[in-house]
């Protein structure tokens, strides 16, 4: 679109001849340009002036037209037709790409040629110029029975605005329109709710989308436009406080982003984020998304505000006819008989009563005395699931006294009992901080509020975060001892978000004021302390570190220091994890979870540590694929379907599976390879597979993990997480007396152990492939006739050609030493970008290294890959540190290449 205002520009502008009409629309152009590239003049005052240049354009554009098709004229102006703005253009907020949304009016008294002379002479011009617009040619009561029957189009003559032409015209098109919305009021609102609604369903929350749709998600400019919809119907007015300022800000971007753009978008991606920051003299993209969310979330709480009142108006007019026909006709005047003077107030706490379905506060209530009242009425209202009248929260917010330091016993239980209320203390929380008692109640919070989460793994900004983790915890609080102490430190484990470096080492430090300050004792400070410090320590052990080794443990139970504090951090790591997103949490993640609390706990509880020498233990059908990786001299597989519900292990009768190993099973029955992969006669109705537990034995030789790994790449897995290491077999199996003619025989010295690779899996695309092929193409790998390399190379080549591929470049990889993790090899980390063939590619790293991996342990949270590698030199010990160093940059170099 830029483009051809600007060519039109350098064509027309300069033309001297021609008809007065015909220059107009280079004359325009020229002066839209100058006017877009004005840095001096910016946000509304460019907005209205943009307004007014295309108001005078259309103007001589509607004058010109006349004259030619023969309408009357009457003091200057056509008679009998206007031109006149609607929607946005009606409301003056013409942005540098926004449509032209004109509707031509006319009375009739013109012949129908005329009139579509008078279009073309206006239309055509606005398309010359590459502009988009919205158009149409009605007579009054032709607007009027479209906008009755087209709640879109009714909303937008809403804001008709006279721009040329019979202003009697358009003057009496507005006074019907507005009319007959207040008189449709009743049935237009709740229609007009629902398409709130289902927008909001399609496109989301704007306080929450890293690529917020600043026009139509929820607590959009839509939202915002919706609000002066039912504003006009006088049934109901929203909050006024900063709604105006909410909407200029997000006006200003779209005005940023279209210019950033040169298109008509309103997606704010996240590669225009950071120009359209500069554009707004904004420090960078956080700073703008902070302020977009802090708008969104004005307009968002005006919106659940006006929508209750409009639902309590609606519900007391439908209850007015049915109380008057009860009393006869006999109601002491309509306010009476409409119930409005005669509602029910429930005491729901000291100070605090229920009315018409929201908490207010009673008559005899004094914030001024009573400083725990804004915390007693919001416990009050979450636990009855009630939300807090707009009038109350505003007097809490004036009057209200601060409270002493330490808080009171009351004002902490209080708080506690509002984080313990569930889903219902969201609503709650979001109307204190609405009215700013929240960052006067914690000023830390101030730091964490509408700030962005640039990982995409988490749905919700820092401070809702936080909420939803008390809301998670609030569920788990049977499981702990101190449920107080659980909801606070879900409230706080992330607060050090705020500062600079690590913020579970920032949040330590505020988590201790916080606490001293609502009042816990030295003990609990302490507890609490801990909890945020650590917060991220068992979901990251479970996942990315190996549980056989005993130093593992003891350096978690050395940070935990007791089984009462190991408790509240299980149910902490489980709530932060729920509230996460899909991508933080599975049966699988919080098997391993599990299986890492027990093994803490038994050394806090002073039981004897592993033998790290000792064979780690094996499943039963874990033991027997190994065996019959040994006994055919290839790789053997196993694929489980797994539901959500149900934890990784040994296989259920409602879940069969099949190994492949070219053989028949002869203690199973199985059938031989090529049969299908897995099958599930016994799932129940109703219960979703979402992956897949891949088990490979394969006997140990180099290159496994690379060449599993692309194999798995090649046939579209991705893969969730993995696990690798050895599996010793019984001597009686690798003695003279039991070789299997089909096994090659070992050469001298050869090791009889076999490689266990545990996958979970997902098909990328379609259905899984069977183990067979997979088997087919592993051996293939690990005999060299597959060259991976080239196939996942032809894959990226394709990959990079898709449109939605050339996007935002990730961060390059990172791979560092874990130093003092493990006492038996040397843990390598890798924190890259998720992309097919990446676990190949460190594997491959890895064994040109010339390092052997004793176990790894893969995580992938959404985009992201963190996984790490338990490696030995060729003796069996830990790397020495330089040496070790130097693998580390050798794997950060070949994934950077």
């Amino acid at each position: 679109m830029t483009e051809s205002v600007e060519a039109k520009t350098e064509t027309t502008a300069g033309t001297a001849s021609g008809t007065a009409a015909d220059s107009v629309p280079g004359a325009y152009a020229a002066a839209r340009l100058r006017l877009l590239q004005e840095e001096s003049r910016s946000g509304p005052p460019r907005r209205t002036a943009l307004a007014e240049l295309t108001d005078q354009w259309l103007a001589a554009l509607l004058a010109g037209g006349a004259r030619e098709a023969g309408i009357a004229q009457r003091d200057g102006a056509a008679r009998g037709v206007a031109l006149v703005a609607v929607g946005g253009y009606g409301r003056g907020e013409l942005s540098p790409r926004s449509d032209l949304d004109v509707l031509l009016l006319h009375d009739g008294s013109a012949d129908a040629p005329a009139i579509a002379a008078l279009a073309d002479h206006v239309w055509y011009p606005v398309w010359d110029l590459g502009l988009a617009l919205d158009h149409s040619v009605r007579t009054p009561e032709q607007a009027r029975k479209t906008a009755g029957e087209d709640l879109k189009a009714q909303l937008g003559l809403l804001d008709a605005r006279h721009i040329a032409g019979d202003a009697a015209l358009t003057a009496g098109l507005r006074t019907a329109v507005l009319a007959d919305w207040r008189a449709q009021a009743p049935r237009r609102l709740p229609e007009l709710r629902e398409l709130g609604q289902e927008r909001a369903r399609r496109h989301g929350e704007l306080q929450y989308l890293l690529e917020p749709d600043l026009k139509e998600a929820r607590g959009g400019l839509r939202d915002a436009t919706a609000l002066r919809a039912v504003a006009a119907s006088w049934l109901a007015d929203a909050p006024r406080e900063g709604l105006a300022e909410a909407r200029r800000r997000l006006l200003d971007a779209r005005d940023a982003l279209h210019l950033t753009t040169g298109r008509a978008t309103d997606r704010l991606a996240l590669q225009e984020q950071d120009q359209v920051a500069a554009d707004l003299g904004l420090l960078d993209a956080d700073t703008l998304l902070r302020q977009v969310y802090e708008s969104a979330r004005t307009i968002s709480y005006a919106s659940d505000v006006t929508w209750r009142e409009v639902e309590r108006v609606l519900r007391a007019r439908s209850a007015r006819p049915r109380l008057r026909g009860l009393l006869g006709g006999r109601g002491r005047g309509g306010s009476q008989a409409g119930g409005a003077g005669a509602a029910e107030r429930s005491p729901l706490a000291e100070g605090v009563v229920e009315q018409d379905g929201e908490v207010v506060l009673a008559r005899a209530a004094r914030p001024e005395r009573d400083p725990v009242l804004p915390l007693r009425a919001a416990a009050a209202a979450a636990q009855a699931g009630l939300p807090l009248s707009l009038h109350a929260v505003r007097r809490l917010a004036a009057a209200a006294r601060p409270l002493p330091v330490p808080w009171p016993p009351e004002a902490r239980e209080q708080l506690v009992t509002l984080l313990g209320a569930g889903e219902s203390t969201v609503g709650v929380w979001e109307a204190l901080e609405a009215e700013g008692l929240i960052t006067r109640l914690l000023p830390d919070w101030e730091r964490v509020r509408c700030r962005p989460q640039r990982n995409p793994v988490h749905r919700w900004t820092v401070d809702r975060h936080l909420v939803e983790t008390a809301v998670r915890a609030s569920a788990l609080s049977r499981r702990v001892g101190r449920p107080d102490l659980l909801l606070i430190a879900a409230l706080l484990h992330d607060i050090g978000k705020g500062w600079p470096g690590d913020h579970s080492v920032a949040g330590e430090t505020i988590a201790r004021d916080v606490a001293a300050r609502i009042g816990f004792d030295r003990a609990d400070v302490a507890v609490l302390a801990t909890l945020v410090r650590h917060h991220l320590l068992l979901i990251e052990t479970a996942t990315r570190r190996d549980l056989d080794d005993p130093a593992t443990v003891r350096s978690v139970a050395e940070a935990v220091g007791s089984t009462a504090t190991l408790e509240l951090l299980h149910a902490l790591t489980e709530a932060d994890a729920l509230a996460t997103g899909p991508a933080a949490w599975s049966a699988w993640r919080g098997s391993l979870l599990a299986d890492l609390v027990k093994r803490v706990a038994g050394v806090l509880a002073g039981e004897p540590a592993a033998d790290p020498s000792a064979p780690q233990q094996t499943t039963a059908e874990q033991e027997r694929l190994a065996i019959e990786a040994w006994r055919t001299g290839g790789p053997v597989l196993a694929l489980h379907a797994r539901s959500e519900a149900l934890p990784p292990g040994e296989p259920t009768g409602a879940r069969a599976s099949t190994p492949a190993s070219g053989a028949p099973d002869k203690r199973t029955g199985a059938p031989e390879a090529g049969a299908p992969s897995y099958a599930e006669p016994g799932e129940e109705p109703g219960t979703e597979a979402i992956g897949v537990e891949l088990l490979i034995a394969v006997p140990d030789q180099p290159g496994v993990l690379p060449a599993a790994a692309g194999v798995l790449a090649l046939h579209r897995l991705t893969v969730r997480a993995a696990d690798l290491r050895a599996v010793g077999l019984p001597e009686e199996l690798t003695g003279p007396a039991a070789p299997d003619p089909a096994r090659p025989a070992p050469g001298a010295g050869a090791d009889p152990g076999v490689l266990l690779l545990s996958w979970r899996v997902a098909a990328e695309y379609g259905s899984l492939p069977q183990a067979a092929r997979l088997r087919k193409d592993l051996l293939r790998a690990l005999d060299g006739s597959l060259d991976i390399v080239a196939r996942l190379a032809e894959r990226e080549a394709a990959y990079r050609g898709y449109p939605r591929r050339r996007g935002v470049h990730a961060p390059p990889p990172r791979v560092t030493v874990a130093p003092g993790s493990s006492q038996l090899a040397t843990v390598i980390e890798v924190r890259a970008q998720d992309a097919p063939g990446l676990l190949h590619r460190i594997g491959r790293a890895l064994e040109d290294a010339g390092v052997t991996v004793r176990s790894a342990h893969v995580s992938t949270l959404g985009a992201n890959a963190v996984d790490a590698f338990y490696v030995t030199d060729a003796s069996g010990a830990p790397l020495r540190p330089a040496r070790a160093a130097e693998v580390a940059q050798e794997v950060e170099r070949a994934l950077s290449g």
